[in-house]
């Protein structure tokens, strides 16, 4: 059972929540408005957030920054807005996972269990080095060429999973399931967003790759750049 809270505006779809997520076995809270949302989920604590972008007071984009500020809480957005603008920028912002209006609540509960899933487990493996790239699943820190690399746990995570595969090809669909931990997959657009955010970060572009290769119509390959 998770403490959940769903900060969603529209009284009805609130309702729906909060009903289909109690019969889940979860504890659900709830809230209105991005203000009283974001007082909730620093002060009740909980262990994800449900949250609509188009709240009243602020945006949801915006309160999730400044949760981000205080808080590493789970976070799921829900959002009718389902243009890529629209993803990046929440994935930006902080979101651990987003659903597109109307989804169901098991969808909704899947997706609930596998971001807790993702941060409850302990990763036991050895430090990966491909080239320059040393990746400890231990300590959680990633370093390029000795100097250490800032990462979200998602970015981690998705670096973690190609580095103990150098060489291999990996789908999307794969990453979908293994690092996002959606069974029945999801958008590859998710995937293509981080990776875009990985690369900049190793100082490489999709066009002069030097560790992340794209292999069109297949996956991505990680391996290390020519001496």
């Amino acid at each position: 059972m998770a403490q959940v809270l769903v900060v969603e505006d529209d009284a009805t779809i609130r309702s729906a929540l909060i009903r289909g997520l109690t019969e889940r076995g979860h504890a659900v809270r709830s809230a209105p408005t991005a203000m009283s949302g974001l007082e909730q989920a620093v002060g009740e604590r909980p262990d994800v957030v449900v949250l609509d972008l188009g709240l009243p007071d602020l945006d949801g984009t915006a309160m999730l920054r400044m949760l981000r500020g205080v808080s590493d809480v789970p976070v799921i957005v829900a959002t009718a807005r389902d243009d890529e603008t629209e993803v990046v920028a929440v994935l930006d912002a902080g979101a651990d996972d987003y659903v597109t209006k109307p989804f169901g609540v098991a969808q909704l509960d899947a997706r609930i269990r596998a971001v807790l899933r993702r941060g409850g487990e302990e990763q036991r493996e050895a430090t990966v080095a491909v080239g320059g790239l040393r990746v400890d699943p231990r300590s959680r820190e990633a370093t390029l060429d000795g100097a250490a690399l800032e990462l979200t746990p998602r970015e981690f995570d998705l670096l973690h999973y190609l580095a103990a595969r150098a060489g291999e090809v990996v789908s999307k669909r794969e990453l979908l399931t293994e690092v996002w931990q959606l069974p029945y997959g999801g958008a590859d657009k998710t995937v293509d967003v981080h990776l875009s955010w990985l690369r900049r970060k190793l100082g490489e572009t999709a066009q002069q790759p030097r560790y992340l290769h794209a292999v069109r119509g297949v996956g991505v390959r990680l391996s290390p750049p020519p001496e």
